[in-house]
């Protein structure tokens, strides 16, 4: 059962980030790596309150597998992220390749925290 619950939430993960990728393109600011910037954030915040939230509210395992190997696991994507750096040291656009790593590092490691901090308080 959780082959599928990962492969099911695989799936809506991955199409979800292809839809805001969708989005951010359609906006013209897809160049600046918004995208993914944008679902490295969301799911890390995402990610943390889904920890807490699994473990207070004792998910089946195929649930809490779904989401964090399957959704959260083809939402954020750090290998575009690491092809994004790359092209952009490549192109000479170093200050931007480090603007990037700094912002992602930190904005991810931030809304983790939030997120476990908020589950915690929601489920206390």
């Amino acid at each position: 059962m959780s082959w599928i619950a990962i492969a099911l939430g695989g799936a809506l993960g991955a199409l979800s980030r292809f839809g805001i990728g969708l989005l951010v393109s359609a906006s013209g600011y897809a160049h600046i790596h918004l995208a993914t910037l944008g679902v490295n954030v969301i799911g890390s915040l995402l990610i943390g309150f889904m920890f807490i939230a699994a473990e207070r509210l004792q998910f089946p395992d195929p649930l809490r597998l779904g989401l964090s190997v399957g959704f959260f696991g083809a939402f954020t994507t750090f290998s575009a992220f690491s092809l994004e750096v790359i092209t952009d040291i490549q192109q000479g656009l170093t200050l931007r390749a480090v603007l990037y790593v700094t912002l992602s590092l930190l904005l991810c490691l931030a809304a983790c925290a939030v997120g476990v901090e908020y589950a915690r308080s929601y489920f206390d």
